[in-house]
């Protein structure tokens, strides 16, 4: 079966097309609805990657790139909510703690949604959060910067790092409480119908059996580092996105040119995506990400010149995937994405390096 005829692939591309698509303005306005997830859990999307034996599709990596995309080309923001949920989920699926077989069926099959709270653990050796040992469980103290999807995620994964620079991963109830205080939203310039909050954590107290990951900080930064070399789904669903708008608003050959560049970046970062050690070719990944950047930078720039001033309209899609696109530029972004990314940007054979 080829990835395009994958069942998932086009319960994906009906949804786009019937739901996220069209909604994907109101949705940018007023936020991402808990209706459109509840479309997405019933597709079946959200146990793509999931083990078939707890309910999900274990569809292969190729399949969940393509729905990642597609999904991100059609509203942005909503698959910015649900695409958190994939970790966690992934991450039980490799534990064998008692996490395992309470929560991975029912986020295998939708019943909760999940986000993830530890970004913050990339700013080591500072401990936003400070995980410390309480009796038979662990006590978080400090402050979770970004937490996106409160108030439609049940459950949130959270990290913290100990006095021993070890990173603890614990599930935890993702509502308010004497030791869990969330911010009002954040009024962000792009995702921000995501609804992105900080929380303030004052003795959250988690079980042992709660736990899914414990690993020196260390080994964790490794793979976070490599693993976040990758080019994102996301920015070639949004990058297509606008080449259709280029291509839309009457400008075949600009789009037909940008698509085949699309093409050529996307085919070598999912290669590299693929590679059977995840820990190898970082370098290459880290430069394939910043060539997809720079055309999703282009096709959302042609997008608006091609537009006009009709893209300064806030309700307008060439306008909005401009914003998606300058949010995807630090998604996930690691110490060493942001200096591969500032250095081809500001190095030779750029308009700057020649200034």
């Amino acid at each position: 079966m080829s990835i395009e005829d994958h069942p998932l692939v086009g319960a994906a591309r009906s949804l786009a097309a019937s739901l996220l698509a069209p909604g994907a303005a109101r949705v940018d306005a007023e936020g991402v609805p808990a209706g459109h997830l509840a479309a997405i859990r019933d597709a079946g999307l959200l146990g793509v990657s999931a083990p078939v034996e707890y309910g999900g599709a274990g569809a292969p990596d190729a399949v969940a790139r393509e729905v990642a995309e597609i999904l991100a080309g059609a509203c942005c923001s909503t698959w910015f909510v649900q695409t958190q949920h994939h970790t966690p989920v992934r991450m039980l699926a490799r534990s064998t703690g008692p996490a395992r077989e309470r929560l991975l069926g029912p986020l295998a099959r939708g019943e909760l949604l999940a986000g993830i709270a530890y970004a913050h653990v990339r700013a080591f050796p500072r401990r936003p959060v400070r995980a410390t040992r309480d009796g038979e469980g662990w006590r978080f103290d400090g402050t979770v910067p970004w937490f996106t999807g409160w108030g439609l995620n049940d459950l949130m994964l959270l990290a913290g790092v100990t006095d021993e620079d070890e990173v603890v991963f614990a599930f935890a109830d993702a509502r308010e409480g004497p030791a869990l205080r969330p911010s009002p939203p954040m009024r962000l310039a792009a995702l921000g119908a995501a609804r992105t909050v900080s929380l303030g954590l004052d003795g959250l107290r988690l079980p042992e059996a709660s736990v899914v990951l414990r690993a020196p900080h260390a080994v964790f930064a490794a793979t976070d580092r490599a693993r976040a070399a990758n080019a994102s789904p996301a920015v070639f669903g949004v990058a297509r996105a606008a080449v259709a708008l280029v291509a839309e608003y009457g400008e075949p050959d600009v789009a037909s040119a940008l698509g085949a560049r699309l093409d050529a970046v996307r085919a070598e970062a999912y290669a590299l995506a693929g590679h059977p050690d995840p820990l190898a070719r970082v370098p290459e990944r880290l430069a394939c990400r910043t060539r997809a950047f720079d055309v999703l930078r282009a096709a959302t720039t042609a997008a608006v010149v091609a537009r006009g001033g009709r893209a300064m309209d806030l309700r307008d899609p060439a306008q909005r995937l401009a914003r998606e696109g300058m949010f995807l530029l630090i998604q996930g972004q690691t110490a060493d994405a942001r200096r591969a990314h500032l250095d081809a940007l500001g190095g030779p054979g750029t308009d700057e390096g020649h200034r």
